[in-house]
């Protein structure tokens, strides 16, 4: 289906905004009436500009509170809405929104309002123009889709249909039960459809809509369920996004554009039906997700050469291999494996994890997927003989690899490493990575989620705020379905706060008193926990005879559900990066979420 981007959902002025969303692959766009009346293009000259971009202007919004009022407002409101119609008209647009009634003008009287509005209708036909009628949630007395329509077809205008908005529908009940009656509606009546997503957030649903709207796949509301029913009615217009987000209007406009063109890829995917009357959904079918089997390995970039290879050193790894051509050294224990790369690229802000290694059932058809949700397929500086491994750009930077290790004939990336004659001992007995934590900037962790999401394949789990000394922070976990792969994405309490956007890698053993005593015994040093914690904890789970004050000699943390039990220590910061040794029983799906306060507090004394 075509789609659509209402301008307001972009950053910069009007000629960025749609730059950005005719290089994303939109087909149309919404003009809002804010960006026009701040351009100091003419609507003949937007409607050009949009023409030489291959845009559509699909829509001109918003119209309102015009209808149900006493015959001397309504007057008025004609003559403003009459402009608003010549504007449109210039423009090239054919229709125009009106949302219902804020007024406090306004009666509840639906008969009044559709007499109203049928006026209004025909004033419109007269520009050549359609009007949209749509419910907001906040309306005075309209502000609900079903009560909207029931006006429309009282007024009985073939200028008049509704525009159905998923948030607007969806902030007032997020059940099927709630939105079923769409498919009830005739599909030639449904003139426009915006869709937004949205956080459930408990707060006044204006503000929750002028702040925190998302792209679809972004939030926690029924967007594709909404959309299903939509499209039983035949409905074949655009399918257009409408998002209010403090976020998205800071950030780059291209960036956003591509975000959110990718969710409503995905969107229809996950829609995936094809209904009577209505264009497939889908543009063509994306390639199916290749979910992640595994973590490969995880690539540290580090000037700081001596610190980290002493660190990996007391973890227990064993330096296995160098890179045939490149400063990139192999450490490996178990499954786990760490790739050092000491080149000249390193960051002056010190070690940071640059790329991850992500087994991959079919890894160039994951690169295809990738490649078609808009990711930036990333161009490999490849020495001859180098593996030609397929890669992109996760919306961080992260380099994300998609591997085959030791699976012919398939090619493995271990081909690059020349043997250096050791082979991994029992270390600490770590057997591979359990999980990836991964700071995101602020203005990208919605997109973030979205990426690991749609393009990886991977299981959203709810957001958890986490509490920091210095604000809060926010973290979302996306993992396989049997846990193999687990990423945690988190960001910070405030944009620029490099103290809160360390990334670490987590690292799994059966016995964590035994890895952390060997850690130890090898010069390591473990971040140190306030015997306040271990008070509480006596309080909170009942322990064998000894164990609460083992893991208080060895700052080890406890969790525990109705599902198992979670142990997890913590290395202090190298650089941007830190490592956890976590021992997790099999039914524990949780991060010891419960602890992060403790840890992110011993962080900053640690690190001030």
């Amino acid at each position: 289906m075509r789609t659509s981007i209402a301008t307001v959902s972009l950053s910069g002025s009007l000629t960025e905004k749609l730059t950005a969303a005719a290089r994303a692959g939109f087909d149309g766009v919404e003009i809002f009436e804010n960006d026009l009346l701040a351009s100091p293009l003419t609507p003949e000259e937007i409607r050009g500009l949009c023409a030489d971009l291959g845009l559509s202007i699909d829509l001109y919004q918003p119209v309102r509170d015009i209808e149900a009022v006493p015959a001397d407002v309504f007057a008025r409101n004609l003559r403003r809405a009459e402009h608003k119609f010549r504007v449109a008209q210039r423009l090239g647009a054919d229709t125009v929104l009106v949302c219902s009634s804020v007024s406090p003008h306004a009666v509840d009287d639906d008969a009044l309002a559709a007499r109203q509005l049928r006026q209004l209708a025909e004033r419109a036909a007269e520009f050549g123009m359609c009007i949209a009628y749509e419910a907001l949630a906040w309306g005075r007395h309209v502000n609900t889709y079903d009560h909207a329509w029931r006006i429309v077809e009282a007024a009985d205008h073939p200028a008049l249909g509704t525009c159905l908005d998923s948030f607007h529908i969806l902030s007032r009940g997020n059940e099927p039960k709630d939105f079923e009656g769409i498919a009830e509606l005739p599909g030639d009546k449904i003139f426009f459809l915006q869709l937004a997503d949205a956080p459930l957030l408990a707060m006044d649903v204006l503000q929750w809509s002028r702040h925190y709207r998302c792209f679809p796949g972004q939030g926690d509301l029924d967007v594709a369920g909404l959309l299903r029913q939509v499209l039983r009615t035949g409905y074949a217009g655009p399918l257009s996004l409408e998002v209010f987000n403090d976020v998205f209007r800071q950030a780059e406009a291209g960036p956003a554009a591509v975000d959110a063109r990718r969710s409503l890829l995905v969107l229809q995917e996950g829609v995936g039906e094809k209904t009577a009357g209505a264009e497939p959904v889908g543009e063509g079918g994306l390639p199916p997700a290749v979910v992640p089997t595994g973590v490969a390995f995880a690539e540290l970039v580090t000037p700081d050469v001596e610190p980290a290879t002493a660190l990996l050193s007391a973890l227990g790894f064993t330096r296995t291999g160098r890179h045939r051509g490149k400063p990139v050294d192999l450490w490996e224990q178990g499954a786990a494996r760490i790739l050092l790369n000491t080149g000249p690229g390193a960051r002056r802000d010190g070690t940071v994890l640059a790329a991850v290694g992500l087994e991959t059932p079919d890894p160039a058809a994951a690169a295809r997927r990738a490649e078609a949700l808009l990711a930036p397929v990333l161009p490999r500086r490849r020495s001859t003989g180098d593996v030609l491994l397929d890669a992109v750009a996760a919306p961080d930077g992260t380099e994300l690899f998609f591997c085959a290790t030791g699976r012919p004939p398939l090619p493995s990336w271990t081909a690059d490493f020349a043997a250096t004659g050791e082979r991994p001992g029992e270390g600490t007995g770590l057997r591979g990575i359990d999980h990836l934590a991964l700071a995101q900037p602020w203005h990208q962790f919605d997109e973030a989620a979205l990426f690991h999401r749609g393009v990886l394949g991977l299981d959203a789990q709810p957001s958890v705020d986490l509490a920091d000394p210095y604000g809060l922070l926010r973290s979302r976990a996306f993992t396989s379905a049997d846990g193999a792969v687990r990423i945690a994405l988190g960001v910070g309490p405030a944009p620029g706060d490099e103290h809160a956007r360390a990334q670490h890698i987590a690292l799994a053993t059966d016995d964590i008193v035994a890895a952390a005593r060997t850690f130890r015994a090898a010069g390591g040093h473990l971040l140190p926990m306030p015997a306040n914690y271990y008070d509480d904890l006596a309080a909170r789970f009942d322990f064998a005879p000894g164990e609460l004050e083992t893991y208080q000699e060895l700052d080890i943390l406890y969790d525990r559900d109705g599902n198992g039990a979670f142990r997890h220590c913590y290395t202090h910061t190298l650089g941007r990066v830190f490592f956890e040794l976590t021992q997790r029983d099999t039914g524990y799906r949780g991060y010891g979420a419960q602890n992060a306060p403790v840890r992110l507090a011993a962080q900053h004394v640690s690190n001030s």
